[in-house]
């Protein structure tokens, strides 16, 4: 009887010294296993005599119930530590402020092209679109621009690689939204084909353009929209009355001026650079360029398929960064891109 009055005090012990449920349980069964110390005790009654047997047995039996009773006490208070262990980790401290779902919101430069295509959608223009990978002949011959031009140089144009590393003159990153002008035409053509005359095409094409250049108001990646207006007596006057109609209501001030500065571009003749100059505010009096247009060359015309003797047409690129910047205040094109979260909640 010493003999389990002992075992028992070793189990209790063993027990409450284990911390883990997984320890309780390897402990479990040095004790109650079928290789355990109790078990061997009752598998050892059959060699005693009757009259030792039941009272043996009995001992035994309440030992047994004893151990049991401290292995369970011993469960319960292990899952209840777990337990407050848990509810302290995932306490909520109703003293901190609410943490609300975070308000997302339109890039401004999303902002601005949305602005724009609402103006010019007010004036009679659609929204084309093309490939950001584009052709060497849309991109630059279908435009006037011969192959010795400066812009074709790998030092201002992203062209693309073939499987040997090799560089294709060919296939290169658009320098600028005028293909889709291309384009357009084109598909104009074909849609109106025996069509006498054409019906005006209207369109303007905003997206993204890629050029080697990097700084603070340059951006290897950045954002273009042009326009183009082809028709049977489209004159230079229309272009002037378009921009400084869009540019006004743009930046909506009516006493905004705006020049057209004789300049030269391969697509356009004539062509001109546009200034516009601010009453208020602290770029009043200062002359800034916003965009170049022009007339369209005859020869891009006939690229585009329309009958450069017939219809004429005006074409104008301006920077959508850097109207967005001019709107806002923004002296640093690279905050656009940089995606800080800090910079951009200012324009929720």
């Amino acid at each position: 009887m010493s003999n389990l009055e002992e075992l028992v005090t070793r189990a209790i012990g063993a027990f409450a010294a284990c911390e883990e449920p997984a320890r309780l349980e390897e402990v479990k069964a040095a004790f109650l296993g079928k290789d355990g110390e109790l078990t061997a005790l009752l598998k050892g009654l059959g060699k005693l005599p009757p009259e030792a047997r039941k009272e043996a047995g009995s001992a035994i039996n309440a030992a047994k119930s004893r151990i049991e009773a401290a292995l369970h006490e011993r469960r319960e208070a292990l899952k209840k530590s777990q337990l407050s262990a848990q509810l302290a980790a995932e306490a909520l401290d109703v003293s901190l402020p609410g943490r609300g779902e975070a308000q997302g919101a339109l890039h401004p430069v999303v902002r601005t092209l949305e602005r724009i295509e609402a103006l010019f959608a007010s004036l009679g223009f659609a929204v084309a679109d093309g490939p950001e990978i584009e052709t060497d002949w849309h991109n630059f011959t279908a435009l006037n621009t011969p192959a010795d031009h400066p812009a074709r140089s790998m030092h201002d144009t992203f062209y693309l690689l073939d499987e040997a590393g090799r560089v294709r003159a060919d296939i290169l990153l658009r320098t600028h939204t005028s293909p889709v002008q291309i384009r357009a035409m084109q598909a104009h053509t074909q849609a109106f084909a025996g069509a006498d005359p054409m019906p005006e095409l209207r369109v303007i094409c905003p997206g993204r353009v890629y050029r080697v250049d990097s700084d603070a108001t340059h951006s290897p990646m950045f954002h273009q929209v042009e326009g183009l207006w082809v028709g049977e007596r489209v004159s230079f006057a229309d272009l002037k009355g378009v921009i400084v109609d869009f540019l006004r209501h743009f930046f909506e001030s009516d006493d905004l001026a705006v020049r057209f500065r004789p300049s030269f571009f391969p697509f356009t003749e004539p062509s001109a650079e546009i200034d516009v100059a601010f009453r208020h505010g602290p770029l009043a009096g200062r002359w800034l360029e916003i965009a170049g247009c022009g007339m369209v060359h005859p020869h891009v015309l006939a690229a585009g398929g329309m009958d450069a003797r017939r219809y004429t047409g005006f074409a104008f690129g301006m920077g959508l960064d850097r109207l967005t910047m001019l709107r806002y205040g923004v002296c640093d094109l690279r905050l656009f891109f940089e995606g800080d979260l800090r910079f951009l909640a200012q324009f929720r």
